[in-house]
C-alpha cells in the first residue's frame, strides 16, 4: 500500500492526543500563513490556502485562529515570516527520516534538529543523503463515517486519483503530486468534503521493525523531533510488525 502503514496508525492517534493539547494547533497556524504569504488568502484561488484550512477545520482549529492566520500572511496584520526547510537523517536501526519544519530562525532550527538526533540514538546527514528513498505524492483523507468506499473510489477515481486505500478508521486516496489539489477540487465539487489534505513524503521501500525495543527507539526519536515547534512533519521509511504495533497501542 502506497501510503499507509501501522507506524502511520500509531502516530495519527498520537495526532489527536496532541490536537486535544492544542499542541497541534501552531503547527497547522504556521502552515496556513505560509500558503497565504505564497499564494494570497483567498481560498478559492489558492489550493494549497484552501487545502490546509480543510486540514485545520478537521482538527477543530478555531474559525477566528484561521482568519487571523491568513492576515498574518497575506500582511495584513503584523506576523512572522517561516521559511521551508527539510533535514535528512538516520535513526536507529538505520531507518532514513526526512524533517519538515517550518522556521523563522534557520540557524536556530537545525541545531535543534541536530540535537534531538545526537540524543536519541540518531544522525543527521548532508542534503540528499535520504530524500532518494521517498517519493512525494498526495494524500487525501476521509472520514469512514462521512463517505462509503463505492462513492469515494468512483469519484476519486475518475478525478485522477491513483488508489484508494482502507486506513482503519478513514479512507486514504493517494495521488501524483500535482494531481492533489486537481482531485480534492473534483471530490468537493461531488460534496465530499476531507479532513486532511497534505503533500505527503512516501517511502519506496520499508525497514520492517520486529523489536519493540528497537520501535520504541525509532518513536522516541520522531516524538523529540516533533516537539519542537519548528517541525511540521517527520516522514520515515520503516513499518512495524503486528506485534510490535499491538504492543506499542497497548501502552
Amino acid at each position: 500500500m502506497a501510503g499507509h502503514s501501522k507506524w502511520s496508525n500509531i502516530k495519527r492517534k498520537k495526532a489527536v492526543v496532541d490536537a486535544k493539547r492544542g499542541k497541534v494547533f501552531t503547527k497547522l497556524i504556521k502552515e496556513i500563513m505560509v500558503a497565504a504569504r505564497m499564494g494570497g488568502g483567498d481560498p478559492e484561488a489558492n489550493p494549497r490556502l484552501r487545502s490546509a484550512i480543510q486540514t485545520s477545520r478537521g482538527s477543530n482549529l478555531p474559525s477566528d485562529k484561521i482568519d487571523r492566520a491568513i492576515a498574518r500572511g497575506t500582511g495584513d496584520l503584523e506576523g512572522v515570516n517561516y521559511e521551508e526547510v527539510t533535514y535528512e537523517g538516520y535513526g536507529p536501526e538505520g531507518v532514513a527520516l526526512l524533517v519538515d519544519a517550518l522556521t523563522d530562525n534557520v540557524n536556530r532550527t537545525v541545531a535543534e534538529v541536530r540535537s534531538s538526533f545526537n540524543k536519541r540514538d540518531g544522525k543527521m546527514g548532508a542534503p540528499g543523503s535520504v530524500g532518494y528513498l521517498f517519493d512525494e505524492k498526495g494524500q487525501i483523507r476521509l472520514s469512514k463515517d462521512d463517505v462509503d468506499y463505492e462513492t469515494i473510489f468512483d469519484a476519486a477515481v475518475e478525478a485522477g486519483a491513483e488508489e484508494v486505500e482502507d486506513a482503519e478508521e478513514d479512507w486514504l486516496i493517494t495521488t501524483a503530486r500535482e494531481d492533489l489539489y486537481q482531485v480534492n477540487s473534483a471530490l468537493e465539487e461531488a460534496g465530499i468534503t476531507a479532513s486532511e489534505v497534505q503533500l505527503a513524503k512516501i517511502p519506496q521501500t520499508t525497514v520492517d521493525i520486529t523489536d519493540l525495543g528497537a520501535a520504541k527507539k525509532i518513536m522516541a526519536l520522531i516524538d523529540h523531533l516533533e516537539d519542537n515547534d519548528d517541525v511540521q512533519t517527520v516522514w520515515a521509511n520503516f513499518d512495524l510488525s503486528d506485534e510490535v504495533a499491538a504492543s506499542l497501542e497497548e501502552e
